[in-house]
């Protein structure tokens, strides 16, 4: 293991104990995850318009992001990464110990978000600052891989826990426990040592030209995996029944699925171009929408649920390609910097489309019926593919600037 990291990251970097912190931050978020669905459907009782509401909100820190970050311009992605595990650990706690109404539980959600959402970003920077010559998308898998392994271990804690240790659903000390793994993930971050190097005249707000066409392919693909992301497991608990310790399983076979694939995906990106892979992905997707929105048309009720579970595991596994989009932005920029400060961007970009896909997801649901969001899915896959097609892959595209 030591021979593959030094390999992909430079020796004199605090990239160890970054992939620490991510690894910790990963088995807290896996117990998060395993559970907020069904706590949200189950106690809170958030029917599907209702459930779209409250992804909203949680969304929102994700469009705030770039103004965040223009508060916040002196901070290096070193500095903005701590932040991120502070605001995500007060949010653990504060699900831990609210009532649990909509309100209550949206703000927690929220709080919690604001803190992934400064975290996210900063995340792929350090990885590709952290990375050797030519191996972004490599490390980008690795870093991918390792995240993945905390969160099955966190599923795997909720699987045991609610399928045979307890009779009873225990959402809340879960949560507390979550808020305590996330203590230690912020403890690990905080020993990440240096300072990313500034750009002392950069603007406040960072668009450029020559990025314009990764800001709409986060546009697309922001949208596209939106739907599964916050209906997904949706379908599964209220269409089919699923417990929490199903989707669990299911959350972690995916993990399991990506530990896998995701260094396989990275190799791929700097062996065939990220362009390639941000095209190719889209014929799984449209498969994957198609059997997700009508399988439960075509199928009996148990085959088409097994069908939208295995769906489910291939969107995670083609959400890998996702990656290449940061490949992307790091081929054509022109410091470290301007890495951080782009995919910042991109991902508020991103979400401009996502809170709507999130507000408007449940009403569409609710009044038309779950077909039409997978379809609207699908199309927004088709169109980031046309759309990627038209880059450029070599270096001169700066030029466009």
């Amino acid at each position: 293991m030591k021979n593959k990291t030094t390999a992909i990251f430079k020796e004199n970097t605090s990239f160890k104990v970054f992939l620490w912190s991510l690894l910790v931050t990963g088995l807290g978020f896996g117990i998060y995850k395993g559970i907020i669905d069904n706590y949200m459907a189950e106690i809170v009782q958030m029917g599907e318009f209702q459930r779209g509401l409250a992804e909203f909100f949680r969304e929102i820190p994700g469009l705030m992001l770039i103004f965040i970050l223009a508060i916040l311009f002196t901070f290096s992605a070193q500095k903005l990464y701590k932040l991120g595990a502070v605001i995500m650990l007060i949010g653990m706690g504060m699900l831990s110990v609210v009532r649990p109404t909509m309100v209550l539980v949206t703000l927690s959600v929220f709080v919690y978000s604001l803190g992934e959402h400064i975290q996210l970003g900063m995340k792929n920077t350090l990885t590709l600052e952290y990375a050797k010559e030519n191996q972004g998308g490599q490390a980008l898998g690795y870093q991918n891989a390792l995240y993945q392994i905390g969160t099955l271990a966190g599923y795997g804690v909720i699987i045991i826990a609610f399928s045979w240790l307890f009779t009873t659903k225990p959402y809340k000390p879960f949560f507390l426990v979550a808020a305590g793994i996330m203590a230690v993930g912020a403890i690990f971050s905080f020993k990440i040592k240096g300072e990313s190097e500034q750009d002392k005249n950069k603007s406040r707000f960072y668009f450029r030209k020559k990025y314009k066409k990764y800001y709409m392919l986060e546009v697309f693909y922001g949208a596209r995996k939106q739907v599964f992301l916050t209906f997904g497991p949706y379908v599964l608990i209220l269409h089919y029944g699923a417990s929490a310790s199903v989707i669990s399983l299911l959350f972690a076979v995916s993990a399991i699925a990506c530990f896998f694939l995701a260094p396989m995906v990275g190799k791929i990106i700097d062996k065939l171009g990220y362009k390639i892979v941000m095209i190719s992905d889209t014929l799984i997707l449209v498969i994957v929408c198609f059997f997700y929105g009508f399988a439960h048309h075509i199928f009996p009720e148990k085959v088409a649920f097994i069908v939208c579970c295995i769906n489910y595991v291939l969107d995670a596994v083609i959400s890998l390609a996702s990656m290449a989009s940061n490949v992307y932005v790091q081929d054509i920029s022109d410091s470290p910097e301007e890495v951080k400060a782009t995919i910042s961007t991109g991902i508020s970009v991103n979400h401009l489309i996502t809170i709507f896909i999130a507000l408007f997801g449940g009403l569409i649901w609710n009044k038309l019926g779950i077909e039409y969001l997978f379809v609207i899915s699908a199309i927004l896959g088709l169109c980031n593919s046309a759309y990627a097609a038209t880059i450029k892959t070599s270096k001169q595209s700066k030029t466009e600037d």
